[in-house]
């Protein structure tokens, strides 16, 4: 029988059955965390001015701010010194800055990809468009990668509101070790894939043509595949500190990764779970998961957004306060600028930050890239960021609108949500 949502309750299965893969934990890394684009711009350009042979960015906005002009004229340097630069940017999220992208690029050797472009009307009806690319990449030879939930845009820029006083609040971090191979792989397939859609039709005739079309279409398929995890589970506590993993959700063999990444920490929690996220709106198995962990003692703690930039949004994640409230699960709202982050720190030992929200969007549709941290001193240094941040947020209160008019709005979100996903071609229980 359906929930309210009109979506079958017992998701769980559905969710195991999606995600055949596990997150492939490595050792040996240096893991750093950057807060806002104050610390992640600065790092990224101290390593794109030492690069040598490659730079891969990947990026849902690339905004024609200062931020974004910075960017460029450091890309435009490395590609100058023969550096091979390529980068990717959303059809929709980059749409207002694209025709300026192109100008600052022309006469450079930066390539420069767009992912399902719409500048044209019908490329709306083309399948997939509501499926972005959504995450944040960015690696410099192999070497040193970037990845978290910060667009190219300065901090103290709103697309929708303009400039504030108060910078938003966003992570990112900064790798060294193996886990930077399955990024650079992910922003590569990418980029890839969105070159390819430009020229697929030259592509084709070439493979056609090619005397060895099949070798050729090995290549092919080798460059746009994106990492997989593990099959089977792994024994972490084996490898040497600091131990991370980069988890994906895309539309082939990891459409639930980051969800089932989320869920299996929150069912292994025995002191705390601490989660910050602008969007808020998960399916039925995320939130038994936080119920049940608050039931069984553990303290449940989301940070989500007080200063709202999108009311749909707003009205979905209040839909569920009441739900969550009553369960123990304590909500707080932050409150001095918009909340961008997506993080989450479990009993101080496990810890993710990347592009993905909690919503329908992030866990079913976009492409989304994170990192899970298995290290104690990442871990604390991520909960001192959400201690500092609570300081400056205040509790959620259960809204006013009950009885029938508080069943009303939540099935309206319900309603919106459902008709989105299946226009999007989501497919199974949410």
């Amino acid at each position: 029988m359906s929930n309210w949502l009109g979506i079958e309750p017992d998701a769980e299965p559905l969710i195991h059955r999606h995600a055949a893969s596990l997150p492939e934990f490595l050792g040996g890394n240096e893991v750093r965390l950057l807060r806002g684009g104050d610390e992640l711009f600065p790092a990224q350009a101290a390593a794109i001015a030492t690069a040598r042979h490659e730079v891969w960015l990947a990026t849902y906005i690339f905004h024609h701010d200062a931020a974004g002009a910075v960017l460029v004229e450091q890309l435009r340097g490395a590609a100058a010194r023969g550096v091979r630069v390529r980068v990717v940017v959303d059809g929709f999220g980059s749409k207002a800055s694209l025709d300026w992208l192109r100008e600052q690029l022309e006469g450079s050797q930066v390539a420069l990809a767009v992912f399902r472009p719409i500048d044209r009307w019908w490329r709306w009806l083309q399948p997939g468009q509501l499926r972005r690319l959504h995450q944040k990449l960015c690696v410099v030879d192999g070497v040193e990668a970037f990845v978290g939930g910060i667009n190219i845009i300065d901090d103290r820029v709103d697309l929708n509101h303009g400039p504030t006083d108060t910078p938003r609040l966003d992570f990112a971090v900064a790798l060294r070790g193996p886990v930077v191979q399955p990024v650079e792989q992910s922003a590569r397939a990418v980029w890839t894939r969105a070159w390819l859609g430009r020229d697929f039709g030259e592509e084709l005739l070439a493979l056609v043509r090619s005397r060895e079309p099949m070798s050729r279409l090995r290549g092919l398929l080798r460059r746009v595949r994106l990492p997989r995890g593990k099959r089977r589970d792994q024994q972490w506590q084996d490898l040497p500190p600091v131990c991370a993993a980069f988890v994906l959700r895309d539309n082939l063999r990891q459409r639930r990764m980051i969800e089932r990444a989320y869920i299996d920490a929150i069912r292994t929690a025995r002191e705390r779970i601490d989660l910050i996220t602008p969007y808020f709106y998960p399916g039925h198995a995320f939130r038994r998961a936080l119920r049940d962990a608050a039931r069984r003692g553990v303290r449940v703690r989301l940070l989500l957004q007080g200063k709202v930039d999108y009311r749909i949004a707003a009205m979905a994640a209040h839909a569920l306060y009441a739900e969550l409230l009553g369960h123990g699960v304590q909500v707080f709202e932050y409150l001095p600028a918009y909340l961008h982050a997506k993080v989450c720190v479990v009993d101080g030992a496990w810890a993710t930050v990347g592009s993905s929200n909690i919503d329908p969007l992030s866990l079913l549709l976009n492409l989304e890239a994170n990192v899970i941290v298995r290290d104690a001193d990442f871990a604390r240094s991520l909960a001192d960021e959400f201690e500092a941040a609570l300081l400056v947020s205040q509790p959620a209160g259960v809204s006013s609108e009950t009885g029938l008019r508080g069943f009303l709005k939540r099935a309206l979100v319900a309603w919106m949500a459902y008709v989105y996903l299946r226009v999007a071609g989501a497919t199974g229980r949410y």
